[in-house]
């Protein structure tokens, strides 16, 4: 699965980071990961793998979490409908900020510090026109993240209003999907509980 290649051309990434952390207790985005926070090294990772457009979507913690976007240079969008706690919302908003000239975007999650830059490259690798690609990462038969949605889908996604869901569109588009197996259970992760966030947490090196 390693590769040092980077990202294609037209390839741009959504941090969907507008949650509440209810289970939390405290903004996730910001909580310590190694040298810099949940976010920052979730951009770090994008940022190693060559993406040079990246969108995080905020809500909760709206300043908090620009801050640490600007820090990494990256864009922001603001989901005015963060409090209904629905991806959907957050990945319309996302979607809509992005430039015309992106063909794809990566779906990252923003509470998945574990992401690695290999997973990264592979998925966003997988297809040769990342225009028309569905590509989702495969742990054991388990799907995960980040996915890869071609501008194709993006009109569909879009339209759809609650209380359709993606994983809705997922289904609807089962066949269309390239599935890339890694041999990590890191795309099955996330954070959002205390116990979860002690237990994975990296220390300062």
């Amino acid at each position: 699965m390693s590769s040092n290649s980077h990202v294609p051309q037209g390839v741009a990434a959504i941090v969907l980071a507008a949650g509440l952390s209810t289970r939390m207790g405290t903004p996730k985005m910001t909580l310590p990961w190694g040298d810099t926070t949940v976010l920052g090294h979730i951009l770090e990772v994008l940022r190693s793998t060559g993406l040079t457009q990246v969108c995080v979507v905020t809500g909760g913690a709206r300043e908090l979490v620009e801050e640490q976007a600007r820090l990494f240079q990256a864009q922001t969008a603001f989901n005015p409908q963060y409090e209904n706690g629905e991806m959907l919302s957050s990945l319309q908003t996302g979607l809509s900020s992005l430039p015309d000239d992106s063909l794809a975007a990566l779906v990252i999650l923003g509470d998945q510090p574990q992401i690695e830059d290999d997973v990264v490259r592979c998925v966003a690798g997988a297809t040769t026109d990342v225009t028309t690609s569905l590509v989702i990462p495969s742990y054991h038969m388990r799907r995960g993240h980040p996915w890869l949605v071609g501008r194709r889908y993006w009109p569909e996604i879009l339209a759809l209003k609650s209380p359709s869901t993606m994983r809705d569109f997922i289904n609807t588009h089962k066949d269309d999907i390239t599935y890339v197996n890694v041999a990590t259970p890191s795309i099955l992760m996330d954070l959002d509980t205390p116990e979860e966030y002690r237990q994975q947490r990296p220390r300062r090196q």
